[in-house]
Order: C-alpha cells, then structure tokens, then sequence
C-alpha cells in the first residue's frame, strides 16, 4: 500500500515539473515576440500604386537634382557597304567555271587572279582576228595595185578610192577583233580556251554567285564577285517617324558597335529616306563613318544622335528605380505613411551611379532611396 502511494505521489510531482515548464517556455516565446519589433504593416488603397507603409521611416528618402543636358536620340543599325565604292566584277565570256581563287569574305588586292572560264567564245573570237588579219593583208595589197595601175594611168580615180576604203575597213575590222581578245583577256600570239577574271579593284568580297564547274553566262547572267571598300562604311538605321524631327542633314552622331561597346565612333548623316516603311512607320536613315579596321558588314550598332537645345531634367540614384514589366518605377512620398507608385522614363546613366529621369519626375521632389526594398515590402 505504502509503496502504491509514493508511486502516486512521484508521479503527480513529475506532472507538476513538466507543467511547470510549459508554462516557462510559452512565457519565454511570449518575452521573444514581445522584445521583436513588429514587422512593417502594409495598407493597400482602392488604387495599387497608393499603399500606406507602418513605420515608413526605416525607407529613407532622397530628393532628385536638376541634370541639364541635350536631348538624344537613340536608335539601332547595320553596318552595310557603301554602293558608291562597290564594284562588280564582270566577266565577257561565257562557259564553265574551272578554277576559283577567292571566296566570299576573302580581302583582295586589284589585278589579283579571282576565277578561270573555260568558254568557247575564245575560239571564235581568235578565229574572227586571224579572218581580220588576213582580209586586211589581202585589202592593202590590193591597194597597192590599184595605186600602181591608177599612177601608170590604167585605172580611174574611183576605182583606187574604193581600194582605199577597202583597206581602211580592213583595218578597223582588225583592231576590233584585237580589241575582243583584249577584253577577253587572251593573248593574240600564245590563244587558250580559259579566260582569266581579275580584280578591278581592292577590297572585300561582298558577294559571290559562282562555285566550281558553274557556268558563267557573261553580261546577261549575274556577276561572279562584287568587291567592296570598306575603308568607309554606312551605318543604316530606322528612325521613327515621330522622331525624324531630332535627325538632320550634316549632324553627326555617337556610334557604338555591339561587338566593341567600349569603342566611341562618330559619323555624319548623308541621307535620310524619303519613303517612310508603311509597317514600321520609320525612315532609313544613313551614316557615313571611316572604317578604324574593327567594323565588319552586317554589324549591328547604335548610333545617338545629339539634340541642339539644351533641356532641364530630373536624376536620382540609380537604386531609385524599379525595373519591372518592361517600365521604370519610383516610389514618391506622400505623406501620413502613404506612398505611391510612379512610372518614370529613363535615360542615360550618368556618373556617380546615378540615372536621368526624363519624364515622370521633376528636380527636387522626393523619391525612396531603394526602390527594391520598398517592392519587396509590398509584396509581402
């Protein structure tokens, strides 16, 4: 019996012990939240860019300065050759292709061997100048006659004038048929069936319509090579319609090539279209820039054209600014804890970490100095 009590009795004192710490522990978990501060309490308003924030001193604030600068225009291009020193090379003969020297993409120099045609229009272009050759041998020897019988009396004056004009024919029938060889490229005295094409000039080779064992069509077909010089370039750009106002004639324009961001270049506008694309609504506008050795064809770039009045906007740091969906956002002050979400245009960075704000805020109003933390904030 006694030994059945003092069991009841230890066990009553151990659930006292464990109740005891119970309660102990709620109370310290209790002192915990107590000690916590409360996290920040977000109200929204009827609009979502008007929230109030509890304790919305722990977001400090900055004010945006006064950034003086001259509007820009930024667009995009393609390096592309220049048409006025594009070149092609052109070949008389036709026949088929059998010996290639350069490729698309290849830098040559003028009076380098591009291709041979095999091309029968040889054969009867020499075989047209030794006809020449011997009609003009037989022309003037005639002539010779007719001026010996007409000196001795046995012929009349017409009868030598027509020898006259005979072998003045003969003449000038040789110099063409001479004159073809030349433009074939064929050597009168050692004739072959291939007619060598050169370089006419130096430059890269922009474009290539044959390959090995294709046939060459002269004159009516396209052009085997079209060479380029590329020691000035254009950069083609489209230019919005409503802002073809800010491009002119002459003015000149900061270029940055995607390849090289770190390479400052400027060019001149020579042109602007004067035929808007119906889709877009945008004009092609063209500058001319002297190639530095680094511009390749088909390089994008992006070309800023610089206003010529000087126009007041805002700038705040560039933590100010929320990206998000494709806009930019800052949060403005609104008094009582309140704040509301404003979007902005960006500009260019300026130093100093910095950005220019080109509208949606104006100099010397207020703005939250982390515009992120205050997103994360609401968020939650």
């Amino acid at each position: 019996m006694r030994t059945k009590l003092a069991g009841l009795f230890l066990f009553a004192i151990v659930g006292l012990l464990l109740c005891l710490g119970v309660v102990a522990c709620n109370k310290g978990k209790a002192d915990e939240k107590a000690e916590a501060p409360p996290s920040p309490v977000v109200v929204p308003d009827t609009d979502v860019n008007n929230f109030k924030v509890d304790r919305s001193e722990q977001y400090p604030l900055v004010t945006a300065i006064e950034h003086k600068a001259a509007p820009e225009l930024n667009v995009t291009g393609v390096v592309s050759p220049d048409t006025s020193r594009t070149v092609p090379v052109i070949s008389l003969a036709t026949g088929k292709v059998v010996e290639i020297h350069a490729r698309l993409g290849d830098i040559v120099k003028k009076g380098q061997l591009l291709l041979r045609v095999q091309s029968g229009d040889v054969s009867g272009a020499f075989s047209d100048y030794r006809k020449a050759v011997n009609d003009e041998l037989m022309a003037r020897a005639q002539l010779q006659r007719s001026q010996f019988l007409f000196d001795k009396g046995a012929i009349s004056k017409s009868v030598l004038e027509v020898a006259e004009d005979a072998a003045h024919n003969a003449e000038v029938t040789l110099d063409t048929t001479l004159e073809h060889l030349r433009l074939l490229g064929v050597n009168k005295d050692h004739p072959t069936g291939l007619v060598s094409i050169y370089a006419p000039v130096s430059g890269v080779i922009t474009d290539q319509q044959v390959t090995n064992a294709a046939g060459v069509q002269g004159l009516a077909g396209p052009n085997p090579f079209t060479i380029s010089d590329v020691s000035h370039v254009w950069i083609v750009c489209d230019v919005y319609e409503n802002s073809l106002a800010q491009v002119h004639l002459g003015d000149l324009a900061d270029i940055h090539l995607n390849a090289y961001p770190n390479t400052a270049l400027q060019a001149r506008v020579s042109n602007i279209g004067a035929i808007l694309d119906p889709n877009l609504r945008s004009a092609k506008v063209r500058l001319e820039v002297e190639n530095p050795g680094i511009m390749r064809l088909g390089m994008f770039a992006t070309a800023v054209f610089h206003g010529q009045d000087t126009q007041t906007h805002a700038a705040v740091p560039a933590t100010a600014i929320l990206h998000l969906h494709d806009r930019n956002w800052v949060f403005a002050p609104n008094g009582n804890g309140y704040f509301r979400r404003l979007e902005v245009v960006a500009g260019a960075p300026l130093p100093g970490n910095m950005q220019e704000i080109v509208s949606g805020l104006q100099p010397g109003a207020q703005v939250v100095q982390n515009a992120l933390v205050m997103q994360n904030t609401v968020e939650q």
